[in-house]
Protein backbone atom coordinates (compact mmCIF):
# COMPACT_ATOMS: atom_id res chain seq x y z
CA UNK A 1 0.00 0.00 0.00
CA UNK A 2 1.41 3.90 -1.20
CA UNK A 3 0.40 6.62 1.29
CA UNK A 4 0.61 9.60 -0.19
CA UNK A 5 0.28 13.27 1.39
CA UNK A 6 -1.60 15.42 -1.07
CA UNK A 7 -2.78 18.71 -0.77
CA UNK A 8 -3.74 18.95 2.98
CA UNK A 9 -5.19 15.73 3.10
CA UNK A 10 -4.72 11.90 2.68
CA UNK A 11 -4.85 10.27 -0.33
CA UNK A 12 -3.64 6.33 -0.61
CA UNK A 13 -3.25 3.88 -3.48
CA UNK A 14 -4.71 0.90 -1.40
CA UNK A 15 -3.66 -2.60 -3.61
CA UNK A 16 -6.53 -4.82 -4.09
CA UNK A 17 -4.01 -7.55 -2.18
CA UNK A 18 -4.07 -5.25 0.77
CA UNK A 19 -7.00 -5.07 3.27
CA UNK A 20 -8.31 -1.28 3.71
CA UNK A 21 -6.73 0.58 6.85
CA UNK A 22 -8.71 3.69 7.64
CA UNK A 23 -6.05 6.67 8.54
CA UNK A 24 -5.59 7.06 12.39
CA UNK A 25 -5.54 10.91 11.78
CA UNK A 26 -9.22 10.73 9.83
CA UNK A 27 -10.84 12.67 12.43
CA UNK A 28 -8.23 15.50 12.98
CA UNK A 29 -9.65 18.51 10.58
CA UNK A 30 -13.15 17.34 9.26
CA UNK A 31 -15.91 19.94 11.33
CA UNK A 32 -18.58 17.52 12.42
CA UNK A 33 -21.89 19.87 12.73
CA UNK A 34 -25.46 18.77 14.71
CA UNK A 35 -27.86 17.68 12.70
CA UNK A 36 -30.65 20.11 13.68
CA UNK A 37 -31.90 19.14 17.08
CA UNK A 38 -30.77 15.64 17.16
CA UNK A 39 -28.15 13.64 18.36
CA UNK A 40 -26.71 13.29 15.18
CA UNK A 41 -23.24 14.83 13.73
CA UNK A 42 -22.66 14.73 9.90
CA UNK A 43 -19.20 15.74 8.37
CA UNK A 44 -19.52 19.87 6.94
CA UNK A 45 -18.71 17.84 3.71
CA UNK A 46 -20.11 14.29 2.55
CA UNK A 47 -19.96 12.29 0.04
CA UNK A 48 -22.79 11.37 -2.20
CA UNK A 49 -23.08 8.88 -4.70
CA UNK A 50 -25.85 10.09 -7.77
CA UNK A 51 -22.47 10.06 -10.01
CA UNK A 52 -19.38 7.69 -10.87
CA UNK A 53 -20.57 4.71 -8.81
CA UNK A 54 -22.74 2.92 -11.58
CA UNK A 55 -22.01 0.02 -13.59
CA UNK A 56 -20.15 2.44 -16.41
CA UNK A 57 -17.38 3.56 -13.80
CA UNK A 58 -13.87 1.51 -12.51
CA UNK A 59 -14.87 0.02 -9.30
CA UNK A 60 -11.25 0.77 -8.06
CA UNK A 61 -11.80 4.47 -8.91
CA UNK A 62 -14.70 3.93 -6.62
CA UNK A 63 -12.95 2.51 -4.28
CA UNK A 64 -10.24 5.06 -4.14
CA UNK A 65 -12.83 7.61 -3.76
CA UNK A 66 -14.45 6.06 -0.77
CA UNK A 67 -11.12 5.53 1.08
CA UNK A 68 -10.08 9.19 0.72
CA UNK A 69 -12.79 10.30 2.12
CA UNK A 70 -13.36 8.34 4.83
CA UNK A 71 -9.47 8.81 5.65
CA UNK A 72 -10.19 12.44 5.66
CA UNK A 73 -12.94 12.76 7.94
CA UNK A 74 -16.14 12.03 5.74
CA UNK A 75 -18.03 9.49 7.35
CA UNK A 76 -21.38 9.97 5.64
CA UNK A 77 -22.23 8.32 2.32
CA UNK A 78 -25.65 9.41 0.81
CA UNK A 79 -27.03 7.08 -1.94
CA UNK A 80 -30.53 6.04 -3.44
CA UNK A 81 -32.32 3.07 -5.47
CA UNK A 82 -32.16 4.85 -8.46
CA UNK A 83 -28.60 5.90 -8.48
CA UNK A 84 -26.30 4.37 -11.23
CA UNK A 85 -26.75 4.01 -14.09
CA UNK A 86 -28.30 1.34 -14.09
CA UNK A 87 -30.45 1.90 -11.42
CA UNK A 88 -29.28 -0.24 -8.62
CA UNK A 89 -25.89 -0.29 -9.34
CA UNK A 90 -24.59 2.26 -7.30
CA UNK A 91 -25.94 0.30 -3.92
CA UNK A 92 -24.72 -2.49 -5.07
CA UNK A 93 -20.68 -1.29 -5.90
CA UNK A 94 -20.76 0.33 -2.63
CA UNK A 95 -22.20 -2.80 -1.07
CA UNK A 96 -19.04 -4.68 -2.78
CA UNK A 97 -16.98 -2.05 -0.95
CA UNK A 98 -18.58 -2.46 2.48
CA UNK A 99 -18.06 -6.03 2.33
CA UNK A 100 -14.55 -5.93 0.96
CA UNK A 101 -13.14 -3.18 2.62
CA UNK A 102 -15.42 -0.37 4.42
CA UNK A 103 -17.67 -2.97 6.67
CA UNK A 104 -15.40 -3.59 9.00
CA UNK A 105 -15.53 0.22 10.43
CA UNK A 106 -19.78 0.91 9.70
CA UNK A 107 -20.05 1.78 13.45
CA UNK A 108 -18.36 4.99 12.38
CA UNK A 109 -19.97 5.14 9.03
CA UNK A 110 -23.36 6.98 8.37
CA UNK A 111 -25.15 5.46 5.59
CA UNK A 112 -28.53 6.82 3.90
CA UNK A 113 -30.75 5.77 1.31
CA UNK A 114 -33.97 7.40 -0.29
CA UNK A 115 -36.85 6.03 -2.42
CA UNK A 116 -38.92 8.02 -4.29
CA UNK A 117 -38.50 8.21 -8.16
CA UNK A 118 -39.00 5.28 -11.00
CA UNK A 119 -37.42 1.94 -9.50
CA UNK A 120 -38.97 -0.58 -11.34
CA UNK A 121 -42.05 -1.34 -13.72
CA UNK A 122 -45.71 -0.92 -12.81
CA UNK A 123 -47.47 1.07 -10.40
CA UNK A 124 -45.56 0.23 -7.48
CA UNK A 125 -42.40 1.18 -8.58
CA UNK A 126 -42.19 4.85 -8.02
CA UNK A 127 -43.75 7.83 -5.79
CA UNK A 128 -44.32 7.67 -1.96
CA UNK A 129 -46.76 4.55 -1.72
CA UNK A 130 -46.51 2.25 1.44
CA UNK A 131 -46.01 -0.46 -0.77
CA UNK A 132 -42.86 1.48 -2.69
CA UNK A 133 -41.50 2.62 0.30
CA UNK A 134 -40.85 -0.25 2.47
CA UNK A 135 -39.74 -2.90 -0.87
CA UNK A 136 -37.79 -0.60 -1.95
CA UNK A 137 -35.68 -0.41 1.46
CA UNK A 138 -35.62 -4.26 1.87
CA UNK A 139 -33.94 -3.83 -2.11
CA UNK A 140 -31.58 -1.30 -0.77
CA UNK A 141 -30.37 -3.41 2.28
CA UNK A 142 -30.06 -6.34 0.22
CA UNK A 143 -27.89 -4.63 -2.28
CA UNK A 144 -25.51 -2.67 -0.14
CA UNK A 145 -25.42 -5.64 2.41
CA UNK A 146 -26.61 -3.64 5.44
CA UNK A 147 -28.97 -4.62 8.21
CA UNK A 148 -29.95 -1.04 8.38
CA UNK A 149 -29.24 2.35 7.04
CA UNK A 150 -28.56 5.87 8.70
CA UNK A 151 -31.06 7.81 7.28
CA UNK A 152 -34.11 6.69 4.75
CA UNK A 153 -35.25 9.74 2.59
CA UNK A 154 -38.51 9.92 0.59
CA UNK A 155 -36.87 11.33 -2.27
CA UNK A 156 -39.78 13.75 -4.03
CA UNK A 157 -42.97 15.01 -2.88
CA UNK A 158 -45.92 12.60 -3.92
CA UNK A 159 -49.07 14.98 -4.99
CA UNK A 160 -51.65 12.00 -5.23
CA UNK A 161 -50.41 9.64 -1.91
CA UNK A 162 -51.85 10.85 1.32
CA UNK A 163 -48.65 12.70 3.56
CA UNK A 164 -50.09 10.34 6.08
CA UNK A 165 -49.61 7.21 4.58
CA UNK A 166 -45.97 8.13 3.40
CA UNK A 167 -44.88 9.24 6.75
CA UNK A 168 -45.97 6.13 8.22
CA UNK A 169 -43.71 4.06 5.89
CA UNK A 170 -40.98 6.14 6.66
CA UNK A 171 -41.95 5.17 10.85
CA UNK A 172 -42.52 1.70 10.00
CA UNK A 173 -38.87 1.29 8.62
CA UNK A 174 -37.65 2.89 11.60
CA UNK A 175 -39.97 0.75 14.36
CA UNK A 176 -38.23 -1.97 11.92
CA UNK A 177 -34.91 -1.64 12.92
CA UNK A 178 -34.21 -1.10 8.88
CA UNK A 179 -33.61 2.93 9.31
CA UNK A 180 -32.45 4.72 12.60
CA UNK A 181 -33.55 8.11 11.15
CA UNK A 182 -35.65 9.67 8.49
CA UNK A 183 -35.16 12.70 5.92
CA UNK A 184 -37.26 14.77 2.91
CA UNK A 185 -35.72 15.32 0.00
CA UNK A 186 -37.05 18.04 -2.33
CA UNK A 187 -39.72 19.12 0.12
CA UNK A 188 -40.86 23.16 0.04
CA UNK A 189 -41.28 24.85 3.33
CA UNK A 190 -45.06 23.85 3.58
CA UNK A 191 -44.87 20.18 3.15
CA UNK A 192 -42.04 19.93 5.47
CA UNK A 193 -43.71 21.74 8.04
CA UNK A 194 -47.19 19.42 7.70
CA UNK A 195 -44.76 16.39 7.47
CA UNK A 196 -42.89 17.32 10.79
CA UNK A 197 -46.43 17.70 12.35
CA UNK A 198 -47.00 13.29 11.29
CA UNK A 199 -43.89 12.54 11.94
CA UNK A 200 -43.70 14.10 15.43
CA UNK A 201 -47.23 12.57 16.45
CA UNK A 202 -45.65 8.86 15.16
CA UNK A 203 -42.31 9.62 17.74
CA UNK A 204 -40.65 9.23 14.76
CA UNK A 205 -36.50 10.71 14.26
CA UNK A 206 -37.35 13.09 11.48
CA UNK A 207 -34.27 14.48 11.20
CA UNK A 208 -32.74 16.09 7.77
CA UNK A 209 -33.90 17.91 4.53
CA UNK A 210 -31.61 17.25 1.39
CA UNK A 211 -32.33 20.04 -1.12
CA UNK A 212 -30.46 20.93 -4.27
CA UNK A 213 -28.57 24.42 -2.81
CA UNK A 214 -25.98 26.85 -4.32
CA UNK A 215 -24.83 30.19 -5.32
CA UNK A 216 -26.90 29.78 -9.11
CA UNK A 217 -29.62 28.07 -7.15
CA UNK A 218 -31.84 29.73 -4.04
CA UNK A 219 -34.91 27.66 -4.39
CA UNK A 220 -35.06 26.49 -0.65
CA UNK A 221 -34.76 30.37 0.08
CA UNK A 222 -37.69 31.19 -1.48
CA UNK A 223 -39.74 28.25 -1.22
CA UNK A 224 -39.67 28.27 2.62
CA UNK A 225 -37.98 25.16 3.35
CA UNK A 226 -34.82 26.76 4.83
CA UNK A 227 -36.09 29.06 7.11
CA UNK A 228 -38.81 26.53 8.20
CA UNK A 229 -35.92 23.95 8.80
CA UNK A 230 -34.18 26.22 10.49
CA UNK A 231 -37.34 27.00 12.54
CA UNK A 232 -37.93 23.47 13.41
CA UNK A 233 -34.97 22.45 13.83
CA UNK A 234 -34.02 20.33 11.21
CA UNK A 235 -31.05 20.06 9.19
CA UNK A 236 -30.53 20.26 5.70
CA UNK A 237 -28.09 18.79 3.39
CA UNK A 238 -27.70 20.31 -0.28
CA UNK A 239 -26.98 18.67 -2.87
CA UNK A 240 -25.23 20.19 -6.17
CA UNK A 241 -23.56 22.69 -4.13
CA UNK A 242 -21.34 23.07 -7.19
CA UNK A 243 -23.96 24.03 -9.86
CA UNK A 244 -22.93 20.15 -11.22
CA UNK A 245 -19.74 21.87 -11.76
CA UNK A 246 -20.39 24.85 -13.15
CA UNK A 247 -18.93 26.37 -9.97
CA UNK A 248 -15.42 24.91 -10.06
CA UNK A 249 -12.68 26.34 -12.47
CA UNK A 250 -13.65 23.21 -14.44
CA UNK A 251 -15.69 26.03 -17.16
CA UNK A 252 -13.68 28.80 -17.02
CA UNK A 253 -12.31 28.95 -20.35
CA UNK A 254 -15.03 26.84 -22.08
CA UNK A 255 -16.25 23.63 -22.22
CA UNK A 256 -13.56 20.57 -22.37
CA UNK A 257 -13.79 17.55 -24.20
CA UNK A 258 -13.72 15.20 -21.17
CA UNK A 259 -16.12 17.29 -18.82
CA UNK A 260 -19.95 16.22 -17.67
CA UNK A 261 -21.41 18.12 -20.12
CA UNK A 262 -19.63 16.10 -23.03
CA UNK A 263 -19.52 12.89 -21.67
CA UNK A 264 -22.72 12.50 -19.57
CA UNK A 265 -25.70 14.98 -20.70
CA UNK A 266 -27.85 13.22 -18.48
CA UNK A 267 -28.33 16.54 -16.32
CA UNK A 268 -26.24 19.01 -17.03
CA UNK A 269 -26.66 20.28 -20.74
CA UNK A 270 -24.74 22.53 -22.61
CA UNK A 271 -27.35 25.18 -23.01
CA UNK A 272 -26.63 25.96 -19.20
CA UNK A 273 -23.25 27.33 -19.72
CA UNK A 274 -24.71 30.66 -21.93
CA UNK A 275 -22.34 33.53 -22.41
CA UNK A 276 -24.21 35.38 -19.45
CA UNK A 277 -23.34 31.84 -17.09
CA UNK A 278 -19.84 32.26 -18.45
CA UNK A 279 -19.10 36.12 -17.20
CA UNK A 280 -20.64 35.35 -13.89
CA UNK A 281 -18.58 32.33 -13.09
CA UNK A 282 -15.35 34.10 -13.72
CA UNK A 283 -16.50 36.89 -12.03
CA UNK A 284 -17.05 34.71 -8.76
CA UNK A 285 -13.66 32.88 -9.69
CA UNK A 286 -11.81 36.68 -8.67
CA UNK A 287 -14.09 36.62 -5.69
CA UNK A 288 -12.91 33.42 -4.38
CA UNK A 289 -9.12 34.35 -5.15
CA UNK A 290 -9.12 37.26 -3.22
CA UNK A 291 -10.65 35.39 -0.50
CA UNK A 292 -7.34 32.96 -0.90
CA UNK A 293 -9.93 30.11 -2.14
CA UNK A 294 -10.69 27.98 -5.29
CA UNK A 295 -13.89 29.30 -6.75
CA UNK A 296 -15.41 25.57 -5.42
CA UNK A 297 -14.13 26.38 -2.44
CA UNK A 298 -16.17 28.99 -1.71
CA UNK A 299 -18.84 28.07 -3.43
CA UNK A 300 -19.02 25.02 -0.59
CA UNK A 301 -18.60 27.47 2.26
CA UNK A 302 -21.32 30.12 0.71
CA UNK A 303 -23.68 27.19 1.85
CA UNK A 304 -22.76 26.21 5.14
CA UNK A 305 -21.89 30.10 6.12
CA UNK A 306 -25.01 30.66 8.05
CA UNK A 307 -24.78 27.47 10.10
CA UNK A 308 -28.12 26.42 9.05
CA UNK A 309 -27.06 23.81 6.65
CA UNK A 310 -25.07 21.09 7.96
CA UNK A 311 -23.47 19.63 5.35
CA UNK A 312 -22.82 19.82 1.97
CA UNK A 313 -22.71 16.59 -0.47
CA UNK A 314 -20.13 16.53 -2.86
CA UNK A 315 -19.83 14.29 -5.84
CA UNK A 316 -16.29 13.33 -7.14
CA UNK A 317 -14.93 11.44 -10.40
CA UNK A 318 -11.34 11.19 -8.69
CA UNK A 319 -9.92 10.83 -5.14
CA UNK A 320 -8.50 14.47 -5.51
CA UNK A 321 -11.45 16.16 -6.09
CA UNK A 322 -12.61 14.80 -2.47
CA UNK A 323 -9.44 16.27 -1.28
CA UNK A 324 -10.21 19.84 -2.89
CA UNK A 325 -13.83 19.63 -1.59
CA UNK A 326 -12.51 19.16 1.82
CA UNK A 327 -10.67 22.39 1.88
CA UNK A 328 -14.03 24.30 1.92
CA UNK A 329 -14.00 24.12 5.73
CA UNK A 330 -10.79 25.71 6.33
CA UNK A 331 -12.32 29.38 5.53
CA UNK A 332 -16.38 29.10 6.17
CA UNK A 333 -16.31 32.99 6.99
CA UNK A 334 -17.39 35.55 4.88
CA UNK A 335 -17.33 39.54 5.06
CA UNK A 336 -20.61 41.37 4.19
CA UNK A 337 -18.80 43.09 1.48
CA UNK A 338 -17.84 39.50 -0.32
CA UNK A 339 -21.58 38.51 0.18
CA UNK A 340 -22.55 41.78 -1.63
CA UNK A 341 -19.98 41.27 -4.54
CA UNK A 342 -21.54 37.74 -4.82
CA UNK A 343 -24.93 39.33 -5.09
CA UNK A 344 -24.01 41.62 -7.22
CA UNK A 345 -22.38 39.45 -9.95
CA UNK A 346 -25.72 37.53 -10.36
Amino acid sequence: MTVQAVSTGIFRIQEDKDMYTASDKRYEKMLYNRCGASGLKLPAVSLGLWHNFGDTGNFENMRQICFTAFDNGITHFDLANNYGPDPGSAEKNFGRILKEDLGQYRDELIISTKAGYDMWEGPYGNWGSRKYLLASLDQSLKRMGLEYVDIFYHHRMDPETPLEETMGALAHAVRSGKALYVGLAKYDGPALRKAEEILDEMHCPFIINQNRYSIFDRTIEENGLKSTAAELKKGIIAFSPLAQGLLTNRYLNGIPEDSRIRTDGRFLKEGALTEERLQQIRSLNGIAAGRGQTLAEMALSWVLRDGIVTSVLVGASRPQQVLDNVKAIENLEFTEEELKKIEEVL
